[in-house]
């Protein structure tokens, strides 16, 4: 699943920098993850960076963005041009 960020953000800008696929942008209101460059972090650290250091606890999975750790990983290789 992608990540998204909940309007609980208190745009503390703690998370942009953490995303190593800048899927992480500022929103009108809140920060926004885009779906189609999250992978959680997959192919980068072993936990989603941004919800490490959310001090507010509002990045929870994207129920509208199903996707197994395989995708997860395919998405990665297909943004990082990993093979």
């Amino acid at each position: 699943m992608a990540l998204y960020i909940t309007d609980e953000c208190i745009n503390c800008d703690v998370c942009e920098p953490e995303c190593p696929n800048e899927a992480i942008s500022p929103g009108d209101e809140i920060y926004e993850i885009d779906p189609d460059l999250c992978t959680e972090c997959v192919g980068h650290y072993e936990t989603s960076q941004c919800v490490e250091v959310c001090p507010v606890d509002c990045i929870p999975h994207d129920p509208n963005h199903v996707e197994s750790q395989e995708e997860l990983m395919e998405k990665y290789k297909r943004l990082t041009g990993g093979g």
